[in-house]
């Protein structure tokens, strides 16, 4: 059921504090955590503590939480001391766009130049 935890999500393995990750903030409804591969020096996750599989589909179900994650992504951004500098946000929706773990994520990327279009 769409929001419910889902017992085969790493995503939700994290939420539930089964499997371990770098966690850097949280709050009622995030968790932002590292990414285990980084693609830029800041390269957070930010997950809503709900489960929909991708950001779509979220922001239709849950806009508040949706508007969550981005606040978050500021406050994640000036602790890594890139908010000034600049700093990327991506929602990957579909494989197509390389989402790769279906539990709504965004990427904060920044510390490094980034290049427009990204790869």
């Amino acid at each position: 059921m769409a929001g419910e935890p889902q017992a085969d999500c790493l995503f939700c393995k994290i939420v539930a504090g089964e499997v371990p990750a770098t966690v850097v903030r949280e709050t009622e409804t995030t968790v932002a955590f590292r990414d285990i591969n980084p693609q830029a020096p800041t390269h957070v996750l930010i997950i809503p503590k709900v489960h929909y599989p991708d950001a779509a589909t979220l922001a239709a179900a849950e806009p508040t939480i949706i508007a969550d994650i981005l606040r978050e992504s500021r406050e994640v951004a000036a602790g890594d001391k890139v908010e000034d500098r600049g700093y990327r946000v991506v929602f990957n929706t579909g494989t197509g766009a390389g989402q790769t773990v279906f539990h709504a994520h965004l990427h904060v990327l920044g510390g490094r130049g980034l290049q427009w279009p990204p790869g």
